[in-house]
């Protein structure tokens, strides 16, 4: 059957590569809604052509513009984050991609868990925040949530077939970004460029500078605790420079299972719309000729402290990974306008981690005002760095 599809954050890397997968399989997806925060250019060619139901535009300085584009088109045009939040309960809807950056995709994925459309993730950063309280409400609609991140993929796509075996260990790869072996002097010195130069994957900004200080790494430990069900102390982050071994899982009897693979996100977000499904495509194919070697290392979290603050954490439990994620988005932002260093980073998170309120057992509101509080205390923090 035909899959409807609302992609949240079509604009951005997940969603341009979502809608060329799209593309390809036309007999077995279609475009239901189409939403922008604010590349309203993007939005608009999109619109014209993929024709969905339905175009939200977060921004709502930014309807008129959106509508005047769209007027002679049979497309609905809303605006505002309360008409994103309802869009996604359309009964039309057969799965929402989550691809919205950062904190703002967990409201909306929360309505549409509510909704009981089932979720192809790649906003991590929604069950970094309340992996909680998200689990809990998909497991009470019957919601599957399936995950978009290539290491989250991999080990979904190896635990198929082993229902009755379940995961002893994960080993969540890492290619180390473009610093890694790097000393500290020379890291003091980084800038915004530098850093947005990652040696394998094709990322948004956000996410390619959270590779670079191995904090995206941090947020998959988290997300993974959540998708699979294990301690902190079971899921390990080796560093995998090359980027093919995308992630494993050990069984009870020591045995090791990967999924391997190039570099490239269509590949995950394809198995995520079509499962259980394997649809043929034209994407590169993999050689070992090509990578004679694979070599791993373990992550330095001397130097790269984020993922030890991730680990602390989701140690701590509670709301702190919701402080933990509104210090990073405050930080990212701070140092991509070039108001601080790129080590100062990790010193605003550790900060933010200290000062704000700890809340043991949060709900929904709990997670709402936390992120509030905690992007107001990193603010200041970040004001008083430069």
């Amino acid at each position: 059957m035909k899959k409807n599809i609302a992609i949240l954050g079509s604009t951005g890397s997940i969603g341009r590569q979502s809608l060329e997968v799209i593309k390809n399989h036309p007999d077995r997806f279609g475009v239901e809604v189409l939403t922008a925060f604010n590349n309203t250019g993007l939005l608009i060619k999109q619109a014209k052509e993929f024709q969905p139901n339905v175009v939200v535009i977060a921004n709502e300085n930014k309807y008129a513009e959106v509508a005047e584009a769209l007027r002679h088109e049979p497309i609905k045009i809303f605006a505002g984050t309360d008409a994103l939040n309802q869009v996604v309960k359309m009964d039309s809807i057969d799965l929402v991609i989550t691809a919205m950056v950062g904190y703002s995709g967990l409201i909306p994925t929360w309505h549409a868990i509510g909704a009981g459309k089932d979720i192809a993730l790649a906003n991590k950063e929604t069950l970094v925040v309340a992996g909680d309280i998200i689990t809990a409400l998909a497991k009470e609609k019957n919601v599957n949530i399936f995950p978009v991140d290539s290491e989250h993929s991999a080990i979904f796509q190896c635990l198929v077939g082993e229902f009755m075996n379940p995961a002893e260990k994960i080993f969540l790869t890492c290619s180390g970004g473009p610093f890694r072996g790097k000393p500290v002097d020379e890291l003091k010195k980084v800038t915004p460029a530098d850093a947005l130069s990652h040696p394998n994957w094709e990322m948004g900004n956000k996410i390619t500078i959270d590779s670079a200080t191995l904090i995206n790494k941090g947020f998959e430990v988290i997300e993974a605790r959540w998708l699979f069900g294990l301690p902190q102390n079971k899921i390990e982050v080796v560093v995998h420079p090359q980027s093919i071994i995308h992630s494993a899982i050990q069984f009870a009897d020591g045995s090791v299972k990967a999924q391997l693979g190039l570099p490239d996100m269509k590949l995950p977000i394809q198995y995520a719309l079509s499962f259980p499904e394997r649809l043929g495509n034209n994407f590169p194919r993999f050689s070992f000729f090509d990578y004679p070697h694979f070599t791993f290392e373990p992550p330095d979290t001397k130097i790269f402290r984020n993922l030890a603050l991730s680990y602390l954490a989701l140690k701590q439990g509670g709301n702190m990974p919701c402080i933990l994620n509104a210090a990073n988005e405050v930080a990212v932002e701070a140092f991509l306008e070039g108001k601080i260093s790129f080590l100062q980073m990790p010193e605003i998170i550790e900060e933010t981690m200290g000062k704000s309120a700890f809340i043991a057992q949060p709900g929904l509101d709990d997670y709402i005002h936390t992120n509030k509080e905690a992007t107001r205390i990193a603010g200041s923090l970040a004001g008083n760095k430069i």
